[in-house]
């Protein structure tokens, strides 16, 4: 978790507008990340559109911006915080890549953003996490489709289910 004087310092050093960039992009991450996963899927693949692909330091910008704004996104608050990073670069054109994965043993799941093909600024080692969902910047491999087949998913051991 961020200390909040850093927080307090880091939003002070923000434009108004981008506190009122960054403070709706909360909001509205806030209510997206209540739906389903292809409610997400489909406001995402539509919100990405025309977007140019979101450079690290872009996606890193968003990212403490958004942490600035809100407390819950300092904190464990995943799936908001990732969402607004996202919200947020859209406001300037650039779309990162957004993830939401999983891990088996201990289980977790997380959500993340990449840009420039790694996780932008995770205190978590997404590595050890497989995404299960990925939308991309337009004209990536990233197309919003899930990134796992809906066939027989491997075991632990390596065999196949199914």
């Amino acid at each position: 978790m961020v200390h909040p004087a850093v927080r307090r310092r880091d939003r002070r050093r923000m434009t108004l507008r981008r506190r009122v960039a960054a403070g709706a992009a909360v909001c509205a991450a806030r209510l997206l990340a209540g739906r389903t996963p292809a409610h997400i899927r489909t406001v995402l693949g539509v919100l990405r559109r025309g977007a140019a692909p979101a450079s690290y330091a872009e996606a890193e910008r968003a990212r403490r911006e958004v942490i600035a704004m809100s407390g819950m996104c300092a904190g464990e608050g995943c799936v908001t915080r990732s969402l607004a990073t996202a919200l947020l670069c859209r406001t300037t054109g650039v779309w990162p890549t957004w993830c939401a994965g999983a891990r088996t043993f201990p289980f977790a799941a997380h959500a993340w953003v990449e840009a420039d093909g790694r996780p932008v600024a995770e205190p978590v080692e997404v590595g050890r996490y497989r995404a299960l969902m990925r939308i991309g910047p337009p004209g990536t491999a990233d197309d919003g489709r899930r990134a796992t087949p809906l066939g027989p998913v491997a075991a632990a051991d390596g065999r196949r289910d199914g």
